[in-house]
């Protein structure tokens, strides 16, 4: 690959107040000023490995190949855990080892995980808060620059993963998922993609059911929903989706990550509307 069209990605919950970003920023050019560094997102709520793994899983694949992707959602920065590199075919992954790059072992095949032990590619000295900076942003630039991964750390077989909840088909009649992310409009993203609720289930009729709210209207469009209407719609990353327009589903339906998600296919029971 060549320098001059390394791109490296950065999504981290540093948010965009302090220094965190730009110093990462200043290590990365320091090391490669031919590579281009892209802001992914640094609003990650503070601490949420699994909404920043949701955010990579949802975006990695719309750059370039070769892309370096560096995700810093790091609560135990300072402790043992490990700092990596995750190699796929057309893309790499670096970040701390606590289960962000779950959604990458479960959807792509993975070549190998290197774990980063080579202190000449880390900044000196290395603060125990800020790795950030000192492992992940000098090691990604390193990488940009073709320095073999050998050079750099040792390859692991048993990586951090956390459950990444698929949703189950339960005869033909139930699809059982959960709520896997609340985006910042308050839109419930579900596990359920179109797999499980295919053409022919929605064709016979659905009612979509969480908590003690349901709905049976599946549409395309937010602008197709009534006001106030729970509606639900496969969203851009593929998943059902809950929403009710202009306000936040997961405040009317008080529902957040990890609650249950029901589908009932072909049943003519009247719908409960939100706020019924």
């Amino acid at each position: 690959m060549n320098d001059k069209r390394s791109l490296i990605t950065l999504t981290t919950d540093f948010g965009e107040a302090d220094y965190f970003v730009p110093a990462m920023k200043g290590v990365i050019y320091g090391i490669n000023p031919a590579v281009r560094i892209v802001d992914v997102t640094h609003l990650i709520p503070p601490h949420d490995v699994y909404a920043a793994a949701f955010t990579l899983m949802c975006c990695y694949k719309s750059f370039p190949g070769n892309t370096i992707h560096v995700v810093v959602v790091d609560p135990g920065v300072g402790s043992a855990r490990r700092p990596i590199m995750v190699m796929i075919d057309d893309y790499n992954f670096i970040g701390p080892d606590n289960g962000v790059f779950s959604y990458i072992y479960q959807l792509s095949r993975v070549n190998r995980v290197v774990h980063f032990t080579s202190v000449h590619y880390f900044q000196q000295p290395v603060s125990n808060t800020f790795h950030g900076r000192d492992v992940f942003a000098s090691c990604a630039a390193y990488v940009s620059k073709q320095v073999d991964w050998k050079m750099m750390g040792e390859e692991i077989s048993d990586p951090v993963r956390f459950n990444t909840p698929a949703a189950t088909v339960t005869g033909e009649n139930h699809i059982r998922g959960s709520v896997i992310h609340v985006d910042r409009f308050g839109n419930l993203i579900t596990s359920i993609t179109a797999a499980e609720l295919t053409e022919e289930r929605v064709r016979a009729g659905i009612r979509v059911r969480v908590g003690k709210h349901e709905t049976s209207r599946l549409l395309g469009t937010f602008s197709e929903a009534n006001p106030n209407e729970l509606f639900a719609y496969f969203g851009s990353a593929g998943f059902l989706e809950v929403a009710v327009p202009r306000q936040s589903a997961a405040s009317v339906v008080e529902a957040r990550r990890g609650f249950e998600v029901e589908v009932v296919v072909g049943s003519a029971a009247p719908t409960i509307r939100s706020g019924s």
